[in-house]
């Protein structure tokens, strides 16, 4: 906990930068999530799902930083953000 409230604390410092970089990184990487997702054999309804919900958590994040929400609201989303995407991208590589 001590280190997420110290990230939370340097991210409040600089959310202008800190946002649009995030930006930039966690769409690269929601969408490598989708390409492996789409790229796996596995059902149909499944490979879907996973996409909508990498789409879903990125664009919950951009539209959190446009909107200008609190910043512990916009870290944890982008936590939750790369988070899964992370997470999708290594259940479809192994």
């Amino acid at each position: 906990m001590k280190i997420y409230n110290e990230l939370l604390t340097e991210f409040k410092r600089g959310q202008t930068g800190y946002s649009t970089i995030a930006i930039i990184g966690q769409s690269c990487i929601g969408s490598v999530a989708v390409m492996l997702a789409l790229k796996n054999e596995m059902p149909i309804a499944l490979r879907f799902f996973l996409v909508l919900m990498v789409t879903i958590l990125c664009m919950a994040y951009n539209a959190a930083v446009l909107a200008h929400l609190k910043a512990k609201i916009t870290f944890n989303l982008l936590i939750v953000s790369v988070v899964f995407s992370v997470i999708t991208i290594a259940a479809n590589i192994l």
